[in-house]
C-alpha cells in the first residue's frame, strides 16, 4: 500500500490531468474555429457559432465540446445537416494532448511553451489537412513566441534556439530551392517554429520522425491507388506529428541516440 503522501500525489496528478483534458477540450472547440476561419480571413469571434448549411446560430448546449456531437449524434439540431468530424476529432486531440503534457511535466513553467506548441501545431495541422496552407499569422509569431517562453522559464540557452530556427528553416529553404517548389514556405516556417520551441537536437529528432511517417503515409497511398506519384500531400501534418513526438520524448530518444556513440 502506498504512504499517505504518495497516494494524494496520485490523486493531484490525476485531477490535474482531468483539469487539463476539460480545458483542452474547450481550446480545441476555439481551434475549430481558428481552423474553419484563419484561412478565410475571418472573425474569429463574430458571427457567433453557426450551422454551415442553414446559418443558424448555434446554442450554448448545443455547442459543448465533445458531449454535443454525441448528443446531436453528428446533425444540426434545426436542419439535420452533417457536422463534420473534424469538430469532435481536435477537441478529443487538444484534450488528450492536454493531459498528456501535465503528466509528462507537471504543474509546472515547462508547461506554459508545451500547450502554446500543441495548441498550434493542432490549428496547423487543421488548416494545412483541409486547405494546403499554412498560416504565417501562426507560425511567424508562434516562433517569438517559442522563444521568449522558453528563455523566460530558462528551458533553452538562447543560442540552441537560434541554431534551431536557423538550421531548421536552411534545411528545408535547401529542400524548396533542390526540388523547384516541391516543398512549400509554410513547412519551412513550421521547421523554425519546432527549433524555437524544442532546441535543435530534439528539432532534427522530430524532423526526422516526420519523414518516417510521412514516408510510409506515402507509400501506403501509393500503394492502395489513393494517390498517385503526381499528387500533392501536405507535409505539415507530419512535422507537427513529429514534434509532438519531439516535445513529449526527444530528449530521452536524443540521450539514448548520444548514449550509443559514447558507449
Amino acid at each position: 500500500m502506498s504512504p499517505p503522501f504518495l497516494r494524494f500525489m496520485d490523486s493531484y496528478g490525476l485531477a490535474a490531468s482531468g483539469l487539463a483534458f476539460v480545458v483542452g477540450a474547450v481550446v480545441g472547440s476555439f481551434l475549430n474555429v481558428v481552423i474553419a476561419r484563419l484561412p478565410n480571413k475571418e472573425s474569429l469571434v463574430l458571427p457567433p457559432s453557426h450551422c454551415v448549411h442553414c446559418n443558424t446560430a448555434i446554442a450554448w448546449y448545443d455547442n459543448i465540446p465533445l458531449l454535443s456531437f454525441l448528443w446531436l449524434r453528428g446533425r444540426c439540431r434545426h436542419c439535420a445537416g452533417r457536422i463534420s468530424a473534424r469538430y469532435p476529432v481536435v477537441e478529443a486531440a487538444t484534450a488528450a494532448l492536454f493531459a498528456a503534457s501535465v503528466a509528462r511535466f507537471g504543474v509546472s513553467w515547462q508547461l506554459v511553451p508545451a500547450l502554446l506548441l500543441i495548441g498550434a501545431l493542432i490549428a496547423i495541422t487543421g488548416i494545412d489537412l483541409e486547405h494546403y496552407v499554412i498560416p504565417d499569422v501562426i507560425t511567424l509569431p508562434g516562433i517569438v513566441a517559442g522563444v521568449l517562453a522558453n528563455v523566460a522559464i530558462g528551458a533553452f540557452p538562447v543560442l540552441d534556439l537560434i541554431i534551431g530556427i536557423v538550421l531548421m528553416a536552411g534545411i528545408f529553404l535547401a529542400i524548396i530551392v533542390g526540388s523547384r517548389g516541391g516543398m512549400g514556405g509554410g513547412d519551412m516556417k513550421l521547421a523554425a517554429l519546432l527549433g524555437a520551441f524544442l532546441g535543435w537536437k530534439v528539432a532534427l529528432l522530430s524532423l526526422f520522425v516526420a519523414v518516417v511517417f510521412g514516408g510510409v503515409f506515402a507509400v501506403a497511398l501509393l500503394l492502395s491507388g489513393q494517390r498517385g506519384r503526381r499528387d500533392a500531400i501536405p507535409f505539415g501534418p507530419f512535422l507537427a506529428a513529429g514534434g509532438a513526438v519531439g516535445l513529449f520524448a526527444g530528449e530521452r530518444l536524443v540521450t539514448w541516440y548520444l548514449r550509443g556513440f559514447a558507449a
